[in-house]
C-alpha cells in the first residue's frame, strides 16, 4: 500500500523513502555550508585574558591557511588611551598571523582583524584583552655586571710579583755546563800536540841517520 499525503495523493514507498533522504541531506548540508569558511581558533594573548606584561606581538591562529596577498590581512590594535599599537606589517606563516606591537598602557587592548581565508572569502572579527595595572616592564637584554672586588685580584698580583722578583737559578747551571763542555776539547788538543811532536821528532831522526859521513874512510 502507498502513503497518502495531506493533499490526498498516494505516494509509493520508494518515493516516500527518497523524500526522507533528500530532506535529511538538506538538513546536514546546512551546517557544512555554514562552516565552509575558515575561522579564528585561538589568539595570544587569549581573548578576555589579563596579562601582567604588555605583549610585544599579537598572534592569531586560524583553521586554514591565510592569504598572503598584499593588503589581504589588516590588523588594528589600540590600547585603553586609544593609541595605535601596530608596529610594522604582520607576518603570515600558513595559518598563523603575527602582528608586532609597541608597548601598551595598562587597561583594555582592542584588536580588530580581517583576513582572506583559504576559500577566498574575507572574514573578520574582534577580540580584546587587558594589561594589568602596574604591569612589569619588558626586561631588557642589558645586565648589570658587578665588578670583582680588588681583594680577589690581589693574591694573583702578589704571586706574579713574587715570581718575577725571585732570581732564576739557571745562570749558574749554564756556566757550569759550558765549562764542562770545553774540558774535553782541551784534553784532545794536548794529546794531538803531543802526537804531532812525536811524529816530527821521528822524521828528523830518520833524516839524520841517512846523511853520509865525512870521516877518514874517504882518504883510503
Amino acid at each position: 500500500m502507498g502513503i497518502v499525503n495531506r493533499s490526498g495523493l498516494r505516494l509509493s514507498p520508494a518515493r516516500a523513502i527518497l523524500g526522507v533522504i533528500v530532506a535529511l541531506a538538506a538538513v546536514f548540508a546546512l551546517p557544512v555550508a555554514a562552516s565552509a569558511h575558515d575561522e579564528l581558533l585561538a589568539s595570544d594573548p587569549a581573548s578576555g585574558s589579563t596579562v601582567d606584561q604588555a605583549p610585544a606581538a599579537i598572534t592569531l591562529t586560524f583553521s586554514g591557511a591565510v592569504s598572503q596577498e598584499t593588503g589581504a590581512t589588516v590588523i588594528e590594535v589600540t590600547d585603553a588611551t586609544g593609541a595605535a599599537l601596530v608596529d610594522g606589517s604582520p607576518t603570515i606563516t600558513d595559518n598563523v598571523v603575527s602582528q608586532p606591537l609597541t608597548p601598551a598602557q595598562p587597561g583594555a587592548v582592542t584588536v580588530l582583524w580581517k583576513v582572506v581565508s583559504s576559500d577566498g572569502h574575507p572574514i573578520s572579527g574582534e577580540l580584546s584583552f587587558a594589561v594589568a595595572e602596574g604591569a612589569a616592564p619588558t626586561p631588557t637584554a642589558d645586565a648589570t655586571v658587578t665588578p670583582a672586588p680588588d681583594a680577589a685580584a690581589s693574591p694573583s698580583a702578589s704571586a706574579a710579583e713574587t715570581a718575577t722578583a725571585t732570581p732564576s737559578p739557571t745562570d749558574t747551571g749554564e756556566a757550569a755546563s759550558s765549562t764542562a763542555a770545553i774540558v774535553p776539547w782541551i784534553i784532545i788538543g794536548v794529546v794531538a800536540a803531543a802526537v804531532g811532536g812525536a811524529i816530527v821528532y821521528l822524521l828528523l831522526a830518520r833524516a839524520r841517520g841517512r846523511t853520509p859521513g865525512t870521516g877518514g874512510g874517504a882518504d883510503r
